[in-house]
């Protein structure tokens, strides 16, 4: 089998290829997601997980690369990415708090021969009304940090969730379903 390669340093995303019984490397990408321009909320995970499967890609032309982003629209309209701190973490929790926000996950593909293969997957979480303590709580577990909108889906995060509609694996970071329609696509497996 063809090599498999993760461009993202992710531990949930390595578990969830790990549960799929595909044995991949893991070659984080070094892209500067802060830097990109594109804000579009449709269009920036895209763009985001294609730099950085290409990155990861052009050090390693006979793998299949897998590029991801995820990123997190809060009801207000508001980009929620990665907290830049505490601070910035708990004005995430806040906002959604009480609310609905929508999980984009963009995942790229690209094969041996440079063929890119893209989806978006999109779902929403909706989180019960949290008070200052259950906040307190979350920001001191530290849990937030590297988690787009502040907050994860699996483990203890869920204990924030009141509700979820659409893929718990794309809030995650990683469409399974997506995925398997893409490697399947890109031929790097046959089911």
């Amino acid at each position: 089998m063809s090599r498999l390669i993760l461009a993202s340093a992710s531990p949930q995303r390595k578990v969830l290829l790990e549960g799929l019984s595909l044995p991949c490397e893991v070659i984080p990408s070094t892209v500067d997601e802060d830097r990109h321009p594109e804000r579009d909320p449709i269009k920036r995970p895209v763009v985001l997980a294609r730099l950085k499967a290409e990155e990861v890609a052009k050090k390693n032309p006979d793998a299949f690369v897998i590029g991801c982003d995820t990123l997190v629209i809060a009801s207000d309209a508001t980009l929620l990415e990665k907290p830049n701190d505490e601070d910035d973490a708990r004005r995430m929790i806040r906002v959604q708090s009480g609310k609905t926000s929508l999980v984009h996950s963009a995942l790229c593909i690209i094969d041996p021969q440079g063929k890119h293969h893209e989806g978006i997957s999109t779902s929403s979480v909706t989180f019960k009304k949290l008070s200052e303590g259950e906040i307190d709580w979350w920001i001191s577990l530290g849990l937030w940090k590297n988690r787009s909108g502040g907050f994860q889906i699996d483990g203890l995060g869920q204990l924030m969730i009141e509700h979820i509609d659409g893929d718990w694996t794309s809030i995650v970071g990683l469409p399974v379903f997506l995925l398997g329609k893409l490697l399947k696509n890109a031929q790097y497996i046959w089911y």
